[in-house]
């Protein structure tokens, strides 16, 4: 068994202690508090948005800025939600605070606020600072632009997202990482020549359920080969690396690796979130520095979109990987 398989066998075993060592010591932000802001909801539309008669300049007169996260007090319901400027600042689902026409608007990306919440048109509200600044970071990459042309790109390894993992005591040739190499998604194709090229020969599928991944076997004629001889595991992961769902299934994809022959493939859909962070983990334990942790994190999103070191976006996504592994 080489070196690395036997490292993975012990790391396995301390993988839940490991997490929580890791994971959990996270330093929050110092909570700001300031005057409320009061007003009534004054039209609901369509869509369930609440307009309120909050004028924008009396939000921005109390020091509330773009990135501050907000605390809602909706009769008897608290509600946090960042003050962003577009309803596609924050996932499908999640709450916002916008400006509107001249006035605050409370919305859901893709829901419905005022029936989420039960308001009605005359019902208070009531807005105060829940952590200055706590957003900021997550709209420096929301705000980042990148396209599905290969010839946008310098390489079929930075279009793929596909590269190499040697961080502390990975041996060459054994570990890689990507995008998705089985999906109908341009960058597919590309990672899936990648793959073969690297002679992989175990996947650690992060992202597909097993019925995704019955339909995702199409796109690549290598990547079934590699399942059918029982090779690939696909975990379903979600992307909090604080859940115990997610401790679970990284040391589940652990386990299979120990058993298996490399080289191994970890990738996720963009082969930089659940990827990056199992990555990240697997660099710690084989004892890795923390500059080769961040730099190998932080490359997914200059090869997605060339952010550059120095940079407010590229301080931003290193902060992602530096607050978990604190």
């Amino acid at each position: 068994m080489n070196k690395l398989k036997k490292v993975f066998h012990t790391a396995s075993l301390v993988l839940a202690v490991f997490l929580v060592l890791s994971l959990v010591n996270i330093t929050f932000a110092q909570e700001i508090v300031t005057s409320d802001v009061v007003g009534t909801v004054s039209e609901i539309d369509k869509y369930g948005n609440v307009h309120t008669d909050i004028p924008e300049t009396t939000i921005f007169e109390y020091g509330f800025e773009i990135g501050d996260m907000l605390l809602l007090k909706l009769d008897g319901t608290s509600v946090i939600a960042p003050f962003v400027t577009t309803y596609g600042d924050v996932d499908r689902g999640k709450p916002l605070v916008r400006t509107s026409s001249g006035h605050v608007q409370l919305a859901i990306n893709y829901g419905n606020f005022a029936k989420t919440y039960n308001l009605e048109i005359g019902d208070k509200i009531t807005i105060e600072l829940k952590e200055k600044g706590a957003y900021k970071s997550e709209l420096e990459i929301r705000h980042l632009v990148r396209t599905d042309n290969r010839n946008d790109y310098a390489s079929d390894e930075i279009f793929a997202n596909f590269r190499e993992v040697t961080i502390g005591n990975i041996g060459e040739g054994k570990l890689y990482r990507s995008s998705h190499p089985s999906i109908d998604d341009p960058r597919s194709p590309y990672a899936s020549k990648l793959m073969e090229k690297a002679g992989i020969k175990t996947v650690i599928n992060l992202s597909d359920s097993q019925e995704e991944l019955m339909n995702n076997l199409q796109y690549s004629s290598y990547y079934k080969m590699i399942y059918d001889q029982g090779n690939l595991i696909a975990l379903s992961m979600g992307v909090d690396p604080m859940s115990d769902d997610f401790a679970k299934k990284l040391k589940e994809g652990l386990l299979f690796m120990i058993e298996k022959e490399p080289p191994y493939l970890v990738h996720c859909v963009e082969g930089k979130d659940r990827a990056g962070i199992t990555v990240a983990l697997l660099g710690a334990i084989m004892v890795a520095s923390t500059e080769e942790i961040y730099n190998d994190y932080v490359k997914s999103y200059e090869n997605y979109y060339n952010v550059e070191k120095g940079t407010p976006a590229y301080e931003a996504v290193e902060r992602i990987i530096s607050d978990l592994l604190k």
